[in-house]
């Protein structure tokens, strides 16, 4: 099984994981002698497109090559373009839409139609099957599907459907089933997060799930993504503040700051709003560490706009910023939009962004320099052996760098373990510290992470 796109995808394929493991598949090690290959794919932007279609293609060799029987193409490229991808592809035995996880095993041991289209409207829940396929420390918990959002520039509505948000008692017993398989982090993921619980019965809201899962036992950081800037109460505010298992940590995209673009966005904010937004998070909760991803080259972006975003990002210095070139994709209101941006120009403001930055960021991290750090051990590093990585509460999972362990004093630490740590030197996304003392031991000693799923019976 291989895995593109965002966490919220790779959560869909640890659904189609732990069916088949259930089942009594196996994991193959070596591609070459797998019987099955899955490619779970991502239909969001122009290049994930690629990357996708490159996939299916390396996948297909293999399949040609080997021994596998089937290949199964998932996800959304394939929800998108169900009938072209099943014209130009007859090397795929299968092709499963983004709601159809849960059918893996009827696609594999039945005798079930090359394509597979079922409700999109499914939603997962605790009774479904899953194989975490991160390190058992860490995992990602989806606590909604689908997105009421219509940004001007996104297919996702189109390809995951209307909000469908999960009763807090069921996502409750996710992450203890979760914490009971080692489980110390968990990293809440949703297409809009903030706007959870809006389409359930008695309309709970984001702040009452992190308190019902501040109280799972034995789960030391809650970390939140996605988060739309539009649905920020004060309670939620608070509760980030207060419940003392939520690291004071935020992914919020806001996706620009010049008025004009965010109208033609359709964001529903304003360059004000925003800015009162974050004075407001950064008032509250005091270290906050924030997350954005903007866009640039929208149809319409001038110069003037772009250095409208240019001196937001210097007035605001995110901790952690993704900066993506506007793709232009069909069914999207963007689509059709007039003057769209060249693609050099796209990518020179692309530049320009990610090098102030590069140039900020240094300063940031300077700043962590003499600090200590609660840092959750990951693993050795993956250049060496002799050295060991993890992350403090303010970097996510395999987006915002590592603390790079070069002192151990003579501690006996392992994946898993929460470990206090002196910074010593700083770099443009890692840190490097040493050791100082332990704050918690992991539970267990934690199984590696699986590479790259590939079945095999």
């Amino acid at each position: 099984m291989v895995t593109l796109g965002c966490p919220k995808n790779r959560v869909d394929s640890e659904i189609m994981l732990g069916s088949l493991l259930e089942a009594g598949w196996d994991l193959s090690r070596e591609p070459e002698q797998a019987d099955v290959i899955v490619i779970n794919t991502c239909g969001f932007i122009e290049d994930a497109k690629e990357e996708s279609i490159q996939a299916i293609l390396e996948a297909a060799q293999l399949k040609e090559k080997g021994r596998a029987k089937k290949l199964v193409v998932a996800g959304c490229l394939s929800q998108r373009y169900p009938e072209e991808l099943a014209r130009e592809l007859p090397e795929v035995d299968h092709f499963l839409g983004s709601g159809a996880p849960v059918e893996i095993l009827r696609v594999l041991e039945e005798d079930a139609p090359r394509q597979l289209y079922p409700d999109p409207d499914f939603i997962q829940s605790a009774a479904t099957p899953r194989r975490n396929s991160l390190p058992s420390y860490t995992a990602y918990l989806k606590i909604a599907e689908g997105c009421d959002n219509r940004c001007a520039f996104c297919i996702i509505p189109a390809l995951r459907g209307k909000q469908r948000s999960r009763p807090i008692d069921d996502i409750v017993r996710e992450a203890e089933h979760l914490v009971a398989e080692g489980a110390r982090e968990i990293n809440l993921v949703a297409q809009d997060l903030t706007a959870y619980g809006h389409d359930l019965p008695g309309r709970p809201r984001l702040h009452e799930l992190l308190h019902a899962l501040g109280q799972v036992e034995g789960l030391r950081w809650i970390r939140l993504h996605y988060a739309y800037p539009r649905h920020f109460p004060d309670a939620l505010i608070e509760a980030i503040r207060d419940i003392p298992t939520v690291v004071k940590y935020l992914d919020m995209p806001l996706q620009h700051a010049s008025d004009r673009l965010l109208r033609a966005m359709r964001r529903g904010g304003t360059s004000r709003s925003l800015r009162e937004l974050l004075a407001r998070l950064r008032a509250e909760i005091p270290g906050i560490v924030l997350r954005t991803s903007l866009i640039v080259g929208l149809p319409g972006e001038t110069e003037e706009d772009f250095e409208i975003l240019c001196d937001f990002v210097r007035e605001q210095r995110f901790d952690h910023l993704g900066v993506f070139r506007y793709s232009r994709e069909e069914g999207t209101a963007a689509a059709e939009m007039d003057e769209q941006v060249p693609d050099e120009v796209k990518w020179e403001r692309w530049e320009r962004l990610m090098q102030l930055q590069a140039e900020l960021r240094k300063e940031q991290q300077q700043a962590y320099v003499g600090r200590e750090l609660e840092v959750l051990v990951e693993g050795p590093h993956e250049e060496t052996e002799h050295l060991l990585v993890g992350r403090h509460a303010g970097q996510a999972p395999e987006i915002d760098g590592q603390v790079i362990l070069n002192d151990l004093s003579d501690e006996d630490v392992a994946p898993g373990d929460l470990v206090r740590v002196r910074i010593d030197e700083a770099y443009e996304y890692d840190l490097v510290g040493a050791v100082v003392g332990v704050v918690s031991k992991a539970p267990r000693r934690v199984p590696e992470r699986i590479p790259l799923p590939i079945f095999s019976r």
